[in-house]
């Protein structure tokens, strides 16, 4: 395979053995000998060529330098296969290389398993994969639109801002704005801007209980598939609370951090640590592929009644397909989604 069709197979990987919980090696191989680099690769090629299974990939990682080749780790003892792979690929350079004639070459080995925290550098992007020029100018465009739609909703909504503060201000004690810490694109932490609905020092337990009972339900409850994402009649609510979260007014200072270029206009909401903590390696990705938003797909598909699951493919979707245009119909969906309630507390 073309470096690209390889880094491209090499993402695919990575996210089947997310989705399935699978383990898959990668053998990276350089040669150093530069008076017969073509000869001696042709060679090698030609022989991993006989020794690999059908599911293995073979490509340049790095056209003309370095040779990748990928074997899936299913159903076999991840550690005692790469061994065997390592031995299998050493014994063929071994066999192609002539010393004498000064060839040397370097053999990297990883091994990428969904239940360890250690993500292999070279795997992070499909290995820092190029961008097309198309999605650099998309991204461009959405940062234009996100920059020029949360200026206009400040300016706008600014009565609304003094509104709300004065009532949260007056019908609870504690300060007007809640700060939270979210993990934000590509695991990084920022602080989130809401508008305080909760009483000061309210436990956080509550909360994280009942996100660890929403990520992982009983896959054999029929009630999981209603499971609403926040938390009904919430103890912890202060009374205007349950109105502004009921018709997201809450969430208006929201609009600063798309502003300083914490989050977007349309995107996947920006979970908690202790969220990003209980989720599968697939559910990561949907903190790694996009920047988070005040609303997004599922929000106006379902809101919050939806399954954790399903919630995470919608916004692995949006990552993937995401333009200006559909930022913008998300945009024009989300009053209707937030006037009808649904899910919404």
């Amino acid at each position: 395979m073309s470096e690209e069709l390889f880094r491209d197979a090499l993402v695919r990987e990575r996210k089947r053995a997310d989705r399935f919980e699978e383990t898959f090696a990668l053998v990276l191989i350089s040669l150093n000998s530069h008076a017969a680099r073509q000869s001696r690769w042709r060679q090698l090629l030609e022989a991993l060529s006989q020794t690999k299974l059908d599911t293995d990939v073979i490509g340049w990682f790095e056209q003309g330098s370095v040779l990748g080749l990928v074997r899936s780790l299913a159903d076999r003892d991840p550690k005692e296969t790469a061994a065997a792979l390592a031995a299998t690929v050493r014994g063929e350079l071994v066999r192609c290389l002539r010393p004498e004639n000064g060839d040397s070459c370097s053999i990297r080995l990883e091994v990428y398993s969904p239940h360890s925290d250690r993500i292999p550098p070279v795997l992070l992007d499909g290995g820092h994969q190029r961008r097309k020029p198309q999605e650099v100018a998309r991204d461009a465009a959405k940062r234009v639109l996100d920059i020029a739609g949360s200026t206009a909703f400040l300016i706008a909504f600014s009565p609304v801002f003094f509104l709300v503060s004065a009532l949260v201000k007056l019908t609870s004690k504690g300060p007007v704005f809640f700060r939270q810490q979210r993990v934000g694109e590509a695991g990084r932490p920022f602080m989130m801007l809401k508008f305080r609905t909760m009483h000061v020092n309210a436990d956080d337990r509550i909360h994280q209980q009942y996100v660890e009972s929403f990520i992982r339900p009983c896959e054999t409850s029929e009630s999981s598939k209603n499971v609403v994402f926040k938390i009904v009649d919430d103890p912890r609510v202060t009374p205007i609370g349950h109105f502004l979260r009921k018709s997201s007014l809450d969430e208006l200072p929201q609009f600063w951090n798309v502003l300083k270029g914490q989050m977007s206009l349309v995107g996947p909401r920006p979970p908690l640590q202790y969220e990003v903590a209980r989720y599968k390696r697939w559910h990561r990705r949907r903190v790694m592929e996009a920047r988070p938003g005040i609303t997004g797909l599922w929000q106006v598909t379902g809101r919050s009644r939806t399954t954790f699951d399903e919630m995470v493919r919608l916004d692995l979707r949006y990552a993937r397909d995401y333009s200006v245009w559909t930022d913008l119909k998300i945009l024009l969906a989300t009053p209707r989604a937030v006037i009808s309630g649904r899910g919404a507390h």
